[in-house]
């Protein structure tokens, strides 16, 4: 009597049930790769906005110095205000600039973040937004001698 039922003894539901539970880890799968794309999109434009940044900040060279025959150095000031002008129009507020030394060169380097809102994570559980950064050095170039 292995292939019959007995009368009375019923499954209905249990199919549901299994496809309920495989389903709930088929969208988490779906959502890791959806959300995590989206992340890494959203960390390769805060990469993208600090290198972006980091140029228009090296591009204010202090000009008495440069006409005047002397090295091409970073005006800070204006360095500063180029940066938070061009991440500004960026839709970008949470950044810093700082001017670190390197072999006696002044650089400037642009750190961005950039906030990811999950879409379909937090529907999960996980957290609904996810901060990332970037960051990018540039420096004033000189021309070859």
């Amino acid at each position: 009597m292995t292939g019959r039922r007995r009368a009375g003894a019923r499954d209905d539901g249990r199919v549901s049930a299994f496809l309920a539970v495989a389903m709930v880890g088929v969208l988490t799968i779906i959502a890791l790769a959806f959300d995590g794309a989206g992340q890494l999109r959203t960390l390769q434009r805060a990469e993208n906005l600090a290198a972006e940044a980091a140029r228009a900040g090296g591009q204010s060279i202090d000009l008495a110095s440069a006409i005047g025959g002397g090295p091409k150095r970073i005006h800070q000031p204006r360095a500063r205000q180029a940066v938070a002008a061009y991440l500004r129009a960026a839709g970008v507020a949470g950044h810093t600039v700082t001017f670190p030394v390197v072999d006696g060169e002044t650089l400037v380097q642009v750190d961005v973040t950039v906030t990811y809102q999950r879409s379909m994570l937090g529907l999960v559980g996980f957290d609904k937004t996810v901060t990332v950064s970037g960051r990018a050095t540039a420096r004033a170039l000189t021309p070859a001698t």
